[in-house]
């Protein structure tokens, strides 16, 4: 938690208003210009000044609290490259939340821009505003140590019986040696020896990201703080927990940072601000459907199944300990469960392996239906997994009741419970799946079966089941309790509007919402140019147009003086260009993958300032939240339009539901969504306004079709120039 100043307690109760709403727009824009204005190098921004301007008028529209009839107000906002947008909505929603006695919520959904709030932007502003904020940075459960079960792991947790003989994270293959997985429990061992000496000597706050090296994923699963396996209050070391003392600070601070998946995850519940009392503010925007559609899926794996063996033996020790019964025979319902989904696990290999000639791949039902020889294995494997599930939670509230009647048994109670909670999550991904797997409406849900080989002797397989429309999901579980929000974010228009975020983000004939495009302060015409080569190959034959725009790209690469980035839409299109490269290019060329993203744009940067070519590969990842201003990147090189794959299992459930109710989703989904990701590749190469750069893209589509037009249209306006690919 960060402050200008020390500051009281806050709290999430909204005093009465005072001042009405044109009053309140107007302080919170006169202090988005005193913050600007204060600003070393300030540069008028019409466009920065527009933004506040909307966020002002809007939030002050929002009823907060307790109210009858409350109006709720939604602004959306595109806001071009250089606009300033951080500075417009930090220093206006924070300056009325000050004024209305409620707290805002900054949402993101990059770590980067978490890191450029928290070190940068939120304490420039709070050295600027005349009255004192505290700010602070949410963050899940998970990302902290839990006590307790860091003391199991060192041999200080004072219980000592076979129950509590944790079994160690899976190792990354099967095929490990007695050896090898005893020089590992060794080097763990030392690791969390190190991890609860540092926390004993208050010199590390229990936070995973403050580590000097971050842990392996499957080493911190063992001791983070989880929902399921938490007693709070109850637990002994809950005045020490490093995640509930990160809540206390959070609940004291005036503007909370978070991000997307953080926010959803947490409706209905009281880790954050109350969505209709709070200002909220989503930036990168326009990740809200995806991330809807990921918290919302579930998937169960079907081939790792040894939880079930020790699921019974734990729940029975767990009761016989507390001497309480069990609500069912946990023994039968898993020696059951673990019969049923095995037979699945081998018809669902069966139907794959039918599917894809043997091999590994995605199965995905057709229609949102399931097979019929598929329903009674699933509707047996939903029965028995909700008895057991229904188990673990009657034991599990036994637990805390014992802990809540006689406190000596707190600590034996705390570890009793975190042991049952390690198998909530494994449990409840079963009933989970297979009630999203039986489930059929009116709207489908994309439903498929996963085959991957691990290794030549392991296979696993999952099953999967996602609801197809994020809108639906965002209207009906965040919408319903935000009241006055800010969405913003460089490319929320498609093709020149805003239909397709709207539509996907479930804001469409909303009457609380207003959207607004504010331009970039650059002068793309003068500053960059977007050269559209013309291939003789169409780019429809992948093997044909793959080879001759590596031939044209290879040409392009040896004029590059300084800083490029070239965007590919596939890894078999990028090695392909990779395996081209002369080995004058080879020592230029810096490959995705090939290194950690953080060392492989500290190389980039290390060279282009040593006056050495450099070029980085990159895929999706790479075309959006990149910056690389100036001679780190004076030309973006685009190998296709960057279409998604057509394999994805929600998007072609979509497409088949969208073409069974006579939509065409191509030109509903496919295009704007392409022309989402266009706007944001082209993006990557005007960063200030110093910069001159230059964008080739080798697909000709771009201008001879009316789609391409549709998505050129929407881009930034650089000078466009044509060229024939050279013979």
């Amino acid at each position: 938690m960060t402050s200008a100043t020390p500051t009281t307690a806050f709290t999430d109760t909204l005093s009465p208003l005072v001042s009405a709403p044109d009053t309140l727009a107007q302080h919170a824009l006169a202090a988005f210009e005193d913050v600007v204005g204060a600003t070393a190098g300030f540069r008028s921004r019409p466009g920065q000044h527009d933004m506040a301007h909307r966020i002002a008028q809007t939030l002050s529209r929002a009823d907060l609290g307790e109210h009858p009839s409350p109006q709720k107000a939604i602004a959306v906002i595109q806001a071009g490259t250089g606009v300033g947008k951080s500075a417009a909505y930090a220093s206006t929603a924070i300056a009325m939340a000050l004024q209305r006695k409620t707290r805002v919520l900054i949402s993101t959904a990059t770590v980067a821009l978490q890191e450029q709030l928290m070190t940068k932007d939120l304490p420039a502003l709070a050295q600027s505003m005349p009255t004192p904020f505290v700010f602070a940075l949410a963050k899940g459960r998970g990302r902290y140590v839990c006590k307790l079960k860091l003391e199991r792991w060192v041999g200080t947790g004072g219980a000592g019986d076979e129950l509590f003989e944790e079994e160690l994270p899976a190792p990354a293959t099967n095929a490990v040696s007695a050896a090898s997985q005893e020089a590992d429990e060794e080097r763990r061992t030392k690791l969390y020896e190190g991890m609860a000496n540092m926390l004993a000597h208050a010199s590390w706050d229990g936070d995973r990201d403050s580590l000097a090296e971050a842990p392996d994923a499957r080493d911190w699963s063992a001791i983070a703080a989880e929902r399921h396996t938490c007693t709070v209050r109850h637990c002994p070391r809950f005045r020490e927990c490093s995640y509930y003392n990160a809540r206390t600070k959070l609940a004291e601070a005036n503007v909370i940072v978070a991000n997307h998946d953080l926010v959803l995850a947490s409706l209905g519940m009281k880790t954050l601000p109350d969505l209709d009392n709070c200002l909220v503010v989503f930036d990168e925007g326009h990740h809200l459907p995806a991330v809807a559609l990921d918290q919302f899926s579930s998937s169960m794996d079907l081939s790792s199944l040894r939880w079930l063996d020790r699921m019974p033996k734990i729940l029975q020790e767990v009761s016989a300990r507390l001497h309480v019964d069990l609500s069912q025979d946990v023994s039968t319902l898993s020696s059951q469960l673990k019969v049923a989904l095995g037979q699945l696990a081998r018809m669902g290999m069966d139907l794959v392996h039918n599917s894809t000639d043997g091999q590994d791949g995605i199965l995905r039902f057709t229609n949102g239906l399931l097979p019929e020889t598929l329903t009674d294995p699933v509707t047996l494997i939903h029965g028995h997994a909700q008895g057991l599930s229904k188990a673990l939670e009657a034991l599990g509230q036994e637990v805390k009741q014992v802990a809540k009647d006689d406190p000596s048994q707190a600590m034996l109670c705390a570890q009793l419970y975190a042991k049952l909670g390690a198998l909530a999550p494994k449990i409840g991904s079963v009933v989970s799946t297979a009630s999203l797997l039986l489930e059929h409406g009116e709207q489908p849900l994309a439903k498929w079966l996963e085959l991957k080989s691990q290794s030549q002797m392991f296979l696993t397989i999952t099953a999967h089941a996602c609801p197809i429309v994020p809108g639906d999901l965002l209207r009906q579980f965040l919408w319903s309790k935000v009241r006055g929000a800010v969405i913003t974010s460089a490319s929320l228009t498609s093709c020149g509007s805003f239909d397709y975020f709207l539509r996907e983000a479930g804001l469409s004939n909303n009457p609380a919402v207003t959207a607004l495009e504010v331009a970039s302060p650059f002068d793309y015409a003068k500053q960059g140019t977007l050269t559209v080569v013309h291939t003789t190959a169409d780019p429809k034959h992948a093997d044909a147009y793959t080879k001759e725009m590596v031939t044209e790209l290879m040409k392009d690469l040896t004029q590059v003086p300084k800083g490029a980035l070239v965007l590919f839409t596939s890894r078999v299109q990028m090695r392909a260009a990779t395996d081209a490269l002369l080995p004058v290019l080879q020592e230029k060329v810096l490959v995705q993958g090939t290194m950690s993203r953080t060392r492989l744009l500290a190389t980039h940067q290390a060279r282009v300032e040593a006056s050495v070519p450099s070029i980085i590969f990159g895929l999706q990842s790479f075309g959006e939240g990149l910056d690389l201003p100036g001679e780190l990147c004076e030309t973006v090189f685009i190998a296709k339009l960057p279409f998604a794959p057509p394999s994805d299992p929600i998007d072609e459930a979509r497409a088949e539901w969208l073409r069974s109710v006579g939509r065409d989703p191509f030109n509903e989904l496919v295009i704007p969504a392409t022309g989402v990701k266009l706007l944001q590749w082209t993006g990557r190469a005007i960063r200030t306004e110093d910069d001159r750069a230059q964008v080739i893209c080798y697909d000709k589509r771009l201008q001879q079709t009316a789609y391409g037009k549709r998505m050129l249209a929407g881009l930034p306006a650089y000078k466009l120039t044509t060229r024939m690919a050279r013979a």
